[in-house]
């Protein structure tokens, strides 16, 4: 066994998401903050003091090649803009850091192939920081829909994700800076939308999506509003619709409706508590005698997390990492997969946008 059981972490950039981080990896048992780095001392600095990290056991870094070239840091966390990412993630994977890459993983799916070589080609695990997916409430719900018998066949999903943005946020925010984060809302709140339709269809590609015509896009054209449709031809048809939008109050819902049940939950990418979560299951409703009622009520289906969602997302990034060190397993194609399927829809609803709004058939 290694002399460092715990997986060690470097934080490449003090974006706000990385406070969050930050604290996840120390709050997960087999993980531990080793290095943050920013392009200046005196930020990296600043952000350990405000996030009451101790520098004596901390090495902080003005740089993110000073980062990357530390032999004792395995795994490297990377919330920096997207345009950013294809140059410090492969760079990342050469030097053998195990990557967990802030989603959007890449403006499109040739740069996040380019990512996902370097990892494949150099042993290193891939995820994005899509920490829902590790929530055990998505546990949950995957085992309640995959019940063909309780549940049925899915046919229809609806995913919506929405923040009120202010002034200073649609003035200056990376998300809205076209030479920082292109995709705006697409890639920001899109991500989390496109990968839980997917998530509900086992991950199979959809054949058609069809952006709407009320896209709202800023003087620079980065997207600040869209809602897309995305549908499964048969054998196993299904339609989904999402809408994102910077310009809405903040909602975070998620519904699938199939032959026997609907499931509903308002919010999927962040629960409302931190220690458990919720959603409804309804089966078997029917509408009462003369239609005054129901015949059954929507049932609340609760549940508790030990950790926190993105403590659970490090720890399980850590687990893979430390199978590959200790006990030489490959990494898990599991993740990289959902990333570029999640990838590919993004670029076709981006696609259909730039084509004014015609149908886009996904492709492989």
């Amino acid at each position: 066994m290694s002399e460092n059981p715990k997986i060690r972490f470097g934080i490449l950039g003090c974006a706000d998401i990385a406070r969050k981080v930050a604290r996840a990896i120390n709050l997960a048992p087999n993980s531990t903050l080793y290095a943050i780095a920013s392009r200046s001392i005196e930020k990296a600095h600043k952000f350990a003091a405000n996030n009451g990290l101790s520098t004596q056991t901390l090495n902080i870094y003005g740089s993110y090649d000073q980062l990357l070239d530390d032999p004792c840091v395995d795994a490297v966390y990377m919330p920096l803009p997207t345009s950013l990412h294809l140059h410090w993630a492969v760079l990342a994977a050469r030097k053998k850091k195990h990557l967990l890459l802030e989603k959007p993983a890449a403006l499109d799916v040739g740069e996040l192939d380019q990512i996902l070589q370097a990892c494949q080609s150099n042993g290193v695990q891939f995820m994005s920081g899509s920490m829902w997916l590790h929530h055990p409430r998505t546990a949950k719900l995957k085992d309640l829909i995959s019940d063909s018998k309780l549940f049925g066949q899915i046919n229809y999903i609806h995913s919506s994700s929405t923040l009120p943005g202010t002034k200073e946020f649609l003035e200056n925010n990376i998300r809205v800076k076209p030479d920082l984060d292109a995709l705006g809302v697409l890639g920001d709140l899109g991500w989390y939308c496109i990968e839980a339709i997917l998530w509900a269809k086992d991950y199979q590609l959809p054949t058609i999506v069809t952006a709407l015509p009320d896209v709202t896009k800023n003087s620079a054209g980065v997207i600040l509003s869209f809602t897309a449709s995305i549908q499964w031809e048969p054998p196993d048809p299904t339609v989904a619709t999402i809408h994102c939008s910077f310009l809405s109050h903040t909602s975070m819902d998620l519904a699938i409706s199939a032959s026997n049940g609907t499931v509903r939950c308002n919010d999927y990418i962040i629960p409302y508590a931190e220690n458990y979560s919720s959603f409804e299951f309804t089966t078997g409703a029917k509408f009462a005698e003369l239609h005054i009622g129901w015949s059954v009520v929507p049932e609340e289906v609760r549940v508790v997390s030990q950790l926190p969602q993105e403590a659970l997302m490090v720890q399980e990034l850590s687990r893979l990492a430390e199978g590959i060190r200790e006990f030489g397993c490959n990494p898990d194609q599991k993740w990289p997969q959902i990333s570029r399927n999640t990838q590919l829809v993004l670029d076709a609803v981006k696609k259909s946008i730039d084509l004014g709004f015609e149908p886009v058939r996904v492709l492989f």
